[in-house]
């Protein structure tokens, strides 16, 4: 059952990764095309600056749950990581229900503007608006169970000390995911 679960865990996120991928293209092309055809040919995609510009939408929000999944949330540890385990786990703790908090209130907040968004129609596409910010439904979702996760480790003890500062500078990336690995094992 873990190890299915684990499984899906892998495969939605490198569907995220994917879905990354293919709006930075998708922008790419589109703003490159319409940029190129406009010096050429004097004319234009007329949904390339809209689409480019949800697309851009989507990638950032995806991002964000790819770089909360990878530990990639930039951050400052120049306090957390000198102060006792108790501490550090308060802090952690602070934290990750500030985040929960905020997840919460994204959730709420798209909730709200989901009557006005799905009635709401882009000017060039056409398309309702809730296909561009019900993004904040999947991302507040998604967001909001990595900090349950970590709470929930947190006060059931079975999260590491290596894992109490959750902000990883990218020179020690590998050593912590090392010490991380090792304390699950």
């Amino acid at each position: 059952m873990q190890k299915n679960i684990e499984s899906a865990i892998h495969w939605f996120f490198k569907a995220l990764e994917f879905l990354v991928v293919a709006a930075m293209v998708a922008m790419v092309v589109m703003v490159f095309g319409n940029v190129l055809l406009r010096y050429t040919m004097n004319s234009g995609i007329t949904v390339s600056d809209e689409m480019s510009r949800y697309c851009f939408i989507w990638l950032t929000y995806i991002g964000a749950m790819v770089a909360m999944h990878e530990r990639g949330h930039l951050g400052v540890d120049t306090l957390i990581k000198h102060l006792p385990v108790i501490g550090k786990k308060v802090c952690l703790f602070l934290s990750e229900s500030i985040m929960l908090f905020c997840n919460v209130l994204f959730f709420m907040g798209t909730y709200e503007m989901h009557e006005l968004q799905s009635s709401n129609v882009s000017p060039v596409v056409g398309i309702s608006m809730i296909w561009v910010y019900g993004i904040g439904y999947v991302t507040s979702v998604v967001m909001a169970i990595f900090n349950l996760h970590v709470l929930w480790r947190l006060v059931s003890g079975t999260i590491t000390e290596a894992e109490l500062v959750q902000v990883i500078e990218t020179e020690g990336l590998a050593d912590v995911e090392k010490q991380i690995e090792g304390g699950r094992a």
